[in-house]
């Protein structure tokens, strides 16, 4: 049934609950999985001496960072999914708001589910910290399996 899956991760403890319950079932159904983590855009700006603003999100050091980081949560995730016997491939979408960079990228890959998590957060906690789950059961048309 499902043939192409998503799998969302950010190199959490829930986010590799979510990873096991995916490969599970790409396992079961032999399937493949896209395995995704998404480096947010950088929020602030710096200034220089004459009032010019200076992106530090285009510096080198940044990108290197920024880079390390994603390699540092899809390594292991991939090598999870060789363990499993799961064929994988690994995406790291740079600059981009997590739900929006996941809905699109599974368009893009032409999947089937996405495997997400959620920390089940209510009320203010939801308001203030957001919930990049709900964002894309909002925005995709495909099943989402939400793992708690």
């Amino acid at each position: 049934m499902f043939k192409r899956i998503l799998i969302a991760v950010d190199g959490s403890e829930l986010a590799n609950r979510g990873l096991e319950h995916g490969l599970s079932l790409a396992a079961a159904m032999q399937g493949e999985v896209v395995i995704v983590t998404v480096t947010e855009p950088w929020a602030m700006n710096m200034y220089d001496a004459t009032g010019w603003s200076i992106g530090i999100q285009d510096g080198p050091e940044y990108r290197k960072l920024r880079d390390g980081e994603a390699e540092r949560i899809l390594k292991p995730a991939l090598d999870r999914a060789v363990q499993a016997g799961v064929q994988a491939q690994g995406h790291h979408l740079a600059d981009r708001h997590p739900a929006e960079g996941i809905v699109d990228i599974a368009q893009a890959q032409q999947c089937d589910l996405i495997v997400m998590t959620s920390h089940g957060r209510r009320g203010m906690r939801r308001a203030l910290l957001g919930s990049q789950t709900a964002e894309v059961l909002a925005h995709t048309t495909l099943p989402v399996l939400v793992v708690r």
